[in-house]
């Protein structure tokens, strides 16, 4: 028996599994995959050694975890495959989801009110593994089953436990969405240093050690992160101008609406299913 199978093999399988054989958590050999794509089975197979089919009820045979790595649109069409090939009542497997938006009680509906389900939302940073994951077990789920997916998903960054499963919505909209709303900032900065005649390689090169210099110190720092604003922000200089401008078009406030948007927009989503 393999320790975990993955049904779906794309981006974000392929990064957990790069991760947990790296970090020794697992070895390629407690692996297997399954995907449509041969191209993506040969990928897998090639790059991490890990044994691979196009077999969804294969790995549910040979794995004792299984992580469901599939896109929503396409999730009801897995999970009433794995649940007909399951016996009634059956809890001898554990399964993580990492479909956004689709709740474990929908999960429950073709796995058995009594499955093992636990729900995952990480990142796309996970794949250089610098990932952000928050995950919330199901009832039939053990607090064993919570550990073995905190392993899992710690293998390619940092992953926290949740009580409620309606907070994933704010999660989806903060750490799930959050790297997009990263890269915009980085771009606006770039382009505004270019129009103050800086290279672009520069600015970018400038741009991003500035943002890892901060994010060190705001790892370090004893201070809360107002108190270091403060701190740069020099009476009547150039950060406390630069602040002042933020400040007159209700920068905060306008990333307080986006975050929220991202989050109702992750609660339709789960209504839609």
């Amino acid at each position: 028996m393999k320790k975990l199978g993955f049904i779906g093999g794309g981006n974000m399988a392929e990064a957990l599994a790069h991760g947990l054989i790296e970090h020794k958590v697992l070895h390629a050999g407690d692996l297997i995959a399954s995907d449509i794509a041969p191209a993506r089975r040969s990928a897998l197979k090639r790059r991490l050694k890990v044994e691979t089919t196009p077999d969804n009820l294969l790995v549910i045979r040979r794995a004792r975890a299984v992580l469901i790595a599939v896109k929503p649109q396409t999730i009801d069409a897995v999970l009433s495959e794995i649940g007909s090939a399951l016996k009634p009542g059956a809890t001898s497997h554990l399964f993580i989801s990492i479909a956004a938006g689709v709740p474990s009680e929908h999960i429950c509906r073709f796995l058995g009110p009594r499955a093992r389900v636990i729900r995952v939302m990480p990142n796309a940073p996970a794949m250089v593994g610098q990932g952000m994951a928050a995950l919330v077990r199901g009832k039939g789920a053990s607090k064993a089953d919570e550990s073995f997916a905190l392993r899992i998903f710690r293998a390619v960054g940092d992953a926290v436990a949740l009580r409620d499963e309606r907070l994933l919505d704010g999660v989806t909209a903060l750490s799930g969405s959050g790297p997009a709303y990263v890269y915009l900032f980085v771009k606006a900065m770039v382009d505004a240093a270019i129009n103050e005649g800086i290279p672009r390689d520069l600015a970018l090169r400038m741009t991003l050690q500035t943002l890892r210099g901060a994010e060190q110190v705001m790892r370090r720092s004893r201070h809360e992160v107002a108190e270091l604003i403060r701190i740069v922000a020099s009476p009547g200089g150039t950060t406390e101008a630069a602040l002042r401008r933020f400040a007159e078009t209700g920068f905060s406030d306008i990333v307080a609406r986006a975050i929220h948007a991202a989050a109702d927009r992750s609660r339709e989503l789960g209504r839609a299913i």
